[in-house]
């Protein structure tokens, strides 16, 4: 991809930050930091890589989009709103009751949401029905996970890795948001998978590491897929919580945020700084 089409999916991240924050505006609170961390991959899959149509969301040959870290959801509503998959009105329901955009994604509430996600460690194990199913169908479809790196704790997710690598489904493609903190501190404190992509690659799967905030090397990663025939593929993304609001920036107390009047401000200026510089 060429530095405008790059430029184009920077701006596209900006905006998307900015939809989230008018959602945790309406909230008064909602989890900023893993939102932001993975905000540019899940812009460069959204907008790039997959093949969705808002207009017709269940396209039987889509690829599918499954968000194992729930709690992400921002991101992902964020997305699915610029896309046109829903009415950006609708950003200003998060939070209260019967929304179509609750605190983890419903697939029987919003398009464009493949699965109910929330409870962690359950997304690949779904990818995997979904992988199989499309290579019976053989429609060419592929399926994208994100994944938190604190995820990585729940025992389930290394039995559909075995899975994944041993039926051979380099039709899914997990992406790991490797911000290093969680709710309850630093990823290595609480529990050790670093090196990531060893793990993965141990079961068989193939591996990239990028910068998770680098547009290009993003785009660059998502053209090579797959990246080893027969092979699952693994993109491991190093990210920053909260990247684009600099107080909120590592912080794990803003894994989930209650904002005040003056953080909200501060925090949307800067996301209008970024916009007005591109």
């Amino acid at each position: 991809m060429d530095k405008t089409g790059i430029r184009k999916l920077e701006l596209q991240a900006a905006y998307c930050r900015k939809a989230v924050l008018r959602m945790v505006k309406a909230n008064h609170a909602g989890h900023l930091g893993p939102a932001f961390s993975c905000m540019d991959f899940v812009t460069a899959v959204y907008f790039h890589a997959m093949k969705v149509d808002p207009k017709n969301p269940k396209l039987p040959e889509r690829d599918r989009f499954i968000l194992s870290a729930g709690h992400k959801c921002l991101a992902q509503y964020a997305a699915l709103s610029e896309l046109g998959f829903f009415d950006e009105a609708v950003l200003d329901t998060f939070g209260s009751l019967d929304a179509k955009i609750p605190g983890h994604p419903d697939m029987h509430k919003l398009p464009g949401v493949e699965a109910n996600t929330g409870a962690l460690g359950h997304g690949l194990n779904l990818a995997c029905g979904m992988g199989l199913a499309a290579r019976l169908d053989d429609n060419g479809s592929r399926v994208f996970v994100i994944m938190g790196d604190g995820e990585l704790a729940e025992g389930s997710n290394w039995e559909a890795a075995a899975v994944a690598a041993h039926y051979k489904l380099d039709n899914i493609v997990v992406i790991v948001d490797q911000n290093n903190l969680q709710i309850s501190g630093r990823t290595y404190d609480v529990m050790d998978f670093t090196p990531v992509a060893d793990h993965f690659t141990g079961f068989g799967w193939a591996a990239r590491e990028v910068n998770g905030h680098d547009m290009g090397e993003i785009v660059d990663a998502l053209d090579a897929l797959p990246f080893e025939k027969g092979k699952p593929n693994l993109i491991v993304a190093h990210t920053t919580k909260g990247k684009g609001c600099s107080f909120a920036e590592d912080q794990a107390s803003y894994h989930y945020w209650k904002t005040t009047d003056e953080t909200l401000l501060q925090a949307e200026k800067e996301i209008a700084d970024i916009i007005e510089r591109m």
